[in-house]
């Protein structure tokens, strides 16, 4: 079965405690939602370095990454499905970026 990413941009960090659970709830609410399929829940991420043949920006790039996930879906219009649900969109104002990820 293939593979997919969910690269989530935006978001942010909860400011209080109880934001923080608020936030943990709808996560592994979700995960809970997508089963068997949610290959890696993956993780928040800090912020990037681009490397590029003329040295080392430490801006985060055009789009900084703020964490993914990895799940198991038939086809890209079933990973979008299960991105759809994702806690990351709506309240947390951030964005799911869905890619195959191609055997080699």
């Amino acid at each position: 079965m293939p593979k997919f990413i969910f690269a989530y941009h935006g978001g942010g960090m909860p400011e209080t405690p109880e934001e923080g659970e608020r936030v943990m709830a709808a996560w592994t609410a979700w995960y809970e939602q997508i089963g068997p399929s949610l290959a890696d829940g993956g993780a928040p991420v800090g912020m990037s370095k681009t490397v590029t043949e003329n040295g080392v920006d430490d801006n985060g790039g055009a789009n900084p990454l703020s964490g993914f996930t990895l799940v198991n879906a038939d086809n890209i219009e079933s990973a979008i499905e299960m991105a759809k649900g994702c806690p990351i969109i709506g309240d947390r104002n951030g964005t799911v970026e869905v890619a195959e990820c191609m055997e080699m």
